[in-house]
C-alpha cells in the first residue's frame, strides 16, 4: 500500500485523481489544497467516509506545513495539481498564478527533496509527478501536434508560469537527482468542473435558457479530453512512468469552440427541450476574443500510448453526452457555486490586479 499526496486534490482534475485513486486502487491518500475559489469539497464527497484518506487545508507556498505535512504522511508519490488554472483569471490577475504556480512549486520541490534525501528506505519508489497544460507549448497553426519535445513558447500569464513550474521541477531533476515527471495535458471536460470553463458554462447558460458567448469567430480548435481518461493516465504516469521524463496526454478530439457550443446545444434540445427556449443554437453570441488568444492546440500522444498503453475510452461524443447528463443530475453540486458569488459572468478583460 502506497501512500500518494495530491496537492490540488480538491480541484477538478484533482478530485478526479482522487476518486479513482480510491475506487480502483489500494492505497493511502492525503490531499493538500487551500480551497481558493475553485476547490470544493463537495468534489471529493465520495471519498469522505474512506478511511484511507485524508485532507490537510494548505497553501503549498506555506514551506513549514509542507514539510510538516510530508513528515507526517511520508509519501512515495506525490502527485502535483495545485495551481491557478483560468487563462481569464490570469489576465486580470496574474500575481496569483506567479505566486502558487511558481513560488508554490519550489516551496514544494523544496519539501519533497528533504523528505526523499532523509529517507532513504524510499530510494527507487519516490516519484514527484507534475501535472501541467499543453499550452506551454504556444500555439499551432492550421497543421502539426505538440509532441515532448516541442519548444516552449507560452503566450499568457497563465502558461508562462506554468512553464516556469515545468522548467524547476525538470531543474529539480537534473541538479538534486530529485526523481520527477511531468505530463502536459490537452483540455479537460467532464464532471466537477467549475462553470467559468467553457463547456460547463455552456450547459448550465443553455439550460435556463441564458446567452451562450463565444469568443471571436470561434473558430479557436482545442483537443478536448475527459477528465476519466486523463485521470487514468495520470495513475499510469504517477506509478509506472520514467523518472526525468514527460509525457503528453490527448484524445485526439480537436474541435473549434463553436462546434463544442453546437453539439452541447444539440444535446441540450433532445435531453432537455423547452418550447419557451427553443432551439439552444439561437442563444449563441459572439463576444469580444480574449486577448492573445491561441488558435490552436493539439497533441500527440504516441508516447504514453506507446510505453505505457493507454488509450482513451470516451469519444466526444459519448463524453459530451456524459457530461451533460451529470450536469443535469447534479443540481446541487452547481448551485453551491453559483449561491458562492460566481454567476458566469465575463473574466480576462485585463482588469490587472
Amino acid at each position: 500500500m502506497k501512500q500518494f499526496l495530491v496537492t490540488g486534490g480538491a480541484g477538478f482534475i484533482g478530485s478526479a485523481v482522487v476518486r479513482m485513486l480510491l475506487a480502483e486502487t489500494d492505497n493511502r491518500v492525503v490531499v493538500v489544497d487551500t480551497l481558493t475559489y475553485a476547490g470544493n469539497m463537495d468534489s471529493l464527497k465520495p471519498a469522505l467516509a474512506d478511511n484511507r484518506f485524508s485532507f490537510e487545508r494548505a497553501d503549498i507556498c506555506d514551506g513549514q506545513r509542507m514539510r510538516a505535512i510530508f513528515e507526517r504522511y511520508q509519501p512515495e508519490v506525490v502527485m502535483h495539481l495545485a495551481a491557478e488554472s483560468h487563462v481569464d483569471r490570469s489576465i486580470d490577475g496574474p500575481r496569483a498564478f506567479i505566486e502558487t504556480n511558481i513560488n508554490g512549486t519550489f516551496v514544494l520541490l523544496q519539501a519533497a527533496l528533504a523528505h526523499y534525501r532523509r529517507n532513504p528506505d524510499i530510494r527507487g519508489k519516490f516519484r514527484f509527478h507534475h501535472i501541467s497544460t499543453d499550452e506551454v507549448f504556444g500555439s499551432l497553426g492550421e497543421d502539426g501536434l505538440f509532441s515532448e519535445t516541442s519548444p516552449y513558447q507560452p503566450r499568457s500569464p497563465y502558461s508562462a508560469s506554468k512553464a516556469a513550474s515545468d522548467h524547476l521541477v525538470s531543474a529539480w531533476h537534473h541538479t538534486y537527482g530529485l526523481p520527477v515527471i511531468i505530463s502536459n495535458c490537452s483540455n479537460n471536460y467532464g464532471p466537477y468542473q467549475f462553470p467559468e470553463k467553457l463547456i460547463p458554462l455552456i450547459i448550465l447558460n443553455g439550460m435556463s435558457g441564458k446567452e451562450l458567448p463565444i469568443y471571436g469567430s470561434g473558430k479557436n480548435v482545442r483537443d478536448w479530453l475527459h477528465v476519466d481518461d486523463h485521470a487514468r493516465a495520470l495513475l499510469l504516469i504517477a506509478q509506472h512512468g520514467k523518472t526525468g521524463e514527460s509525457y503528453n496526454v490527448g484524445a485526439n478530439n480537436e474541435l473549434t469552440n463553436l462546434s463544442i457550443v453546437q453539439k452541447i446545444c444539440t444535446i441540450l434540445d433532445e435531453m432537455v427541450p423547452d418550447p419557451k427556449i427553443g432551439k439552444r443554437e439561437g442563444l449563441i453570441r459572439y463576444v469580444a476574443d480574449r486577448p492573445g488568444h491561441d488558435m490552436r492546440y493539439a497533441i500527440d500522444a504516441r508516447k504514453i500510448r506507446s510505453e505505457l498503453g493507454w488509450t482513451p475510452i470516451e469519444t466526444m461524443d459519448s463524453g459530451l453526452r456524459k457530461t451533460v447528463a451529470w450536469y443535469l443530475q447534479n443540481e446541487w453540486w452547481w448551485q453551491r457555486i453559483k449561491s458562492g458569488g460566481y454567476l458566469g459572468q465575463r473574466l480576462g478583460l485585463e482588469q490587472i490586479g
